[in-house]
């Protein structure tokens, strides 16, 4: 008798246990690969940062339930951070037309293709990533990229100009004739 109480008060812990985060993780796979993948631009990558979040979030024992995807998703790009490592090659602030052109193209829902997104340098995939398709605030992409906010802000604005220019190029690409 005493077991079966133990286990309901157990069963009503507010933290996430291994059934929660196998759930989050068996729920979500295909999202939460492609996060992986998109991060690290590489399946055989992707595949190892994705099997070290579930192994890192079931060993986890103070998460909130609430919090079980939203920590998924943070191991994630944590183990693809270790993995990759990027770091900011630019050092000199963009002109403000493009800062101005990214804080417009962050408000509106663009969709990019994942080869575009994949073409990007590895530190403008990941800010672009976490910062636009995962709705990472500057600061907190900053503090886990161990960076500078305006590194990020800058990154991210130049990352959009990016996309943007492969989305204009592949509109208006001419289709070529054949003989």
């Amino acid at each position: 008798m005493k077991l079966r109480i133990h286990s309901r008060v157990k069963d009503r812990s507010p933290y996430a246990n291994r059934k929660d985060f196998g759930r989050v993780f068996s729920e979500g796979l295909s999202g939460l690969y492609q996060l992986s993948f998109l991060l690290t631009g590489d399946h055989e990558r992707a595949e190892k940062c994705f099997a070290s979040g579930i192994e890192d979030c079931v060993n986890e024992n103070r998460v909130f339930k609430e919090w079980a995807r939203a920590w998924a998703k943070r191991t994630i790009i944590q183990n693809a951070i270790r993995e990759l490592k990027p770091r900011s090659s630019r050092s000199t602030s963009l002109p403000s037309s493009i800062s101005s052109y990214a804080q417009r193209s962050s408000e509106r829902s663009d969709h990019f293709s994942v080869d575009a997104v994949l073409q990007l340098e590895d530190f403008e995939r990941f800010v672009f990533v976490m910062s636009v398709l995962e709705n990472y605030s500057l600061h907190e992409c900053a503090l886990l990229l161990g960076c500078s906010i305006s590194e990020v802000r800058e990154t991210r604005a130049h990352a959009l100009e990016n996309l943007a220019a492969t989305r204009h190029a592949e509109f208006f690409t001419p289709e070529l004739s054949h003989p």
